[in-house]
């Protein structure tokens, strides 16, 4: 009678084979985590850069139409030395636009002259 089972050998050769297509297949999904997890926080690669140049473009858009407005509203707790900082425009200069301004009493909803 012959034996319908195959030999040792054949499933030695196909237990090794399985075992590293296996430990390949485990690599392969740890670095493929790796990245996802990189890419998704700070320290991934390019996003940075990309952001912080985003950022520095929207703050100078934001300077830059500070800078060109002709007037600023009061708001409450705003001091003149913070407006002249957000506006770009001297505590001197504000003061001889506004010669009706009291620096000690600036009143919510105010309206300042700053061109």
């Amino acid at each position: 009678m012959a034996s319908t089972t195959p030999s040792s050998s054949t499933f030695g050769r196909r237990s090794i084979v399985a075992r590293i297509a296996a430990l390949l297949a485990l690599i392969a999904c740890g670095i493929a985590i790796y990245l996802v997890v990189m890419a998704f926080t700070e320290g991934g690669s390019g996003s940075d850069t990309k952001n912080d140049k985003k950022g520095r473009s929207e703050q100078s858009k934001d300077q830059d139409e500070a800078a060109s407005a002709t007037s600023y509203t009061v708001a409450v707790g705003d001091t003149l030395s913070a407006i002249a900082q957000e506006t770009g425009v001297p505590e001197p200069r504000i003061e001889h636009l506004n010669p009706e301004l009291n620096a000690e009493t600036l009143n919510a909803g105010q309206v300042l002259a700053l061109r």
